[in-house]
């Protein structure tokens, strides 16, 4: 397969994906050598990142897979088109709860409802169904939840490495223990 017609078949799988592919599946589907498949692949991102020619899409690896993506540079505009008066915001339950999931994962509904101090159940439920986390295994018979690629996607990382530091946000342990005092 030549060069065009790798960069064209690698574009029209891109276009109809759900969720990030890996490079290794794209190179076993279109029976290309991995390495082709790999410079095509950083050849199309940045073509479509040429600032001289801003694209309304872009190509992100997120989760060790690939995908399309509408452009950041448009996300307002993206934004109000999808939403259009709808309310898709989280709640600040929803909003605490997938904070702890995606600081503390893997994690089972009963340490989130510890940190919290409040039932998760449902909320657990609600992002669940909002693909923002998932099921990621089992320790004794508890289910383990972790944050989803929908999650990353979302917040716009690439990993969950591009979580900011709680550190920095967290009293110091001499002005708690001078609370309690």
């Amino acid at each position: 397969m030549n060069d065009v017609t790798l960069r064209g078949a690698l574009e029209a799988v891109l276009m109809v994906v759900d969720e990030p592919v890996p490079a290794a599946e794209l190179a076993a589907a279109l029976e290309v050598p991995l390495g082709e498949v790999e410079a095509a692949i950083e050849a199309l991102r940045d073509e479509y990142a040429d600032p001289d020619a801003p694209r309304g899409f872009e190509l992100r690896e997120v989760d060790g897979g690939w995908r399309i993506y509408s452009s950041r540079l448009f996300a307002d505009v993206v934004g109000r088109f999808i939403v259009d008066g709808q309310s898709a915001r989280l709640s600040q339950a929803a909003l605490e709860t997938l904070a702890v999931v995606a600081y503390r994962q893997p994690v089972t509904r009963g340490q989130v409802s510890q940190v919290r101090g409040v039932n998760v159940d449902s909320v657990m439920k609600t992002l669940a169904a909002r693909g923002l986390v998932t099921e990621v295994g089992e320790l004794g018979g508890a289910v383990l939840y972790g944050t989803s690629t929908e999650f990353l996607e979302r917040m716009g990382m690439s990993t969950l490495d591009d979580l900011p530091p709680l550190a920095p946000y967290l009293p110091d342990l001499a002005d708690i223990d001078g609370e309690g005092r």
